[in-house]
């Protein structure tokens, strides 16, 4: 397999990022509430969307997003990270940071859906059709998240292991930081295939194809969660109750995201 990867921030960095944002981006916000939401990258889009309408109705709050793998931005939490709430393309990392007491789990909510798809650039020369295609050629470069840390390459790997091509596609992987990082390498054609959700497909305009959607072994399920530590509970609790609501489920839906 081949990293191709940005170098991490250390966890001080993190901190001053978010505290900056905090001081230059909201400088008049003090009079109300602002907080942090880390979470997936696959939700960049829609969740900045649900943020800007909820700012709307809520003109005291202010919400700073920060958007990384999931499994990243469970370590930067357990490392002691500012962060309100917690969003995870994957039930697998919220149980474990609810495993690790990082979460009040009474506020744990399931808010959304997705599906895994195999994607092409628009102009490839591969020649792929179709999952099966795959393992027929030794020089193709395929494109997933880093099972490690990102959601989308966890439900990548199950997906090629039901495929019966896990094996076989091994040495050819270029394992990203980020599912919207394996979006990217799409766009440019910089590999030949990838494995991405529905809803990175939807945003991907023309570059991009998708050829099939694949099974996984568990749903494709996000959840939301209030950190332990959170300064800011009842800013939070409230956004996580808009991002459930009708309102909310309406601006996810637009993304192509499916209700829990």
């Amino acid at each position: 397999m081949t990293y191709l990867r940005k170098p991490d921030m250390n966890l001080l960095l993190v901190h001053l990022f978010l505290l900056m944002l905090r001081v230059f981006f909201f400088p008049g916000a003090a009079h109300g509430e602002e907080f942090i939401v880390s979470a997936a990258a696959s939700l960049s889009n829609a969740l900045q969307a649900v943020g800007t309408q909820f700012q709307k109705d809520h003109p005291d709050e202010r919400i700073i997003f920060n958007f990384a793998a999931s499994g990243a931005l469970l370590r930067q939490i357990e490392q002691g990270a500012p962060v309100d709430l917690f969003a995870s393309a994957n039930q697998a990392f919220m149980d474990e940071a609810q495993a690790k007491g990082l979460i009040r789990s009474a506020t744990r909510r399931d808010f959304a859906r997705n599906t895994l798809v195999l994607a092409v650039p628009a102009d490839s020369p591969g020649g792929i059709r179709q999952a099966a295609d795959l393992a027929d050629t030794v020089s193709l470069r395929i494109a997933i998240g880093n099972p490690d840390t990102v959601p989308a390459g966890r439900y990548a790997r199950q997906a090629l292991k039901r495929l019966g091509l896990w094996d076989s596609c091994q040495e050819r992987l270029i394992l990203a930081n980020s599912v919207r990082q394996v979006l990217d390498y799409l766009r440019r054609g910089e590999v030949d295939a990838g494995l991405v959700y529905a809803t990175d497909i939807a945003i991907a305009g023309d570059r991009v194809v998708q050829l099939q959607t694949l099974a996984t072994d568990s749903p494709i399920r996000y959840c939301i969660a209030a950190v332990n530590k959170a300064a800011h509970p009842r800013a939070g609790s409230r956004f996580i109750a808009y991002l459930c609501s009708t309102k909310g489920q309406r601006i996810l839906g637009g993304f192509g995201f499916q209700a829990p």
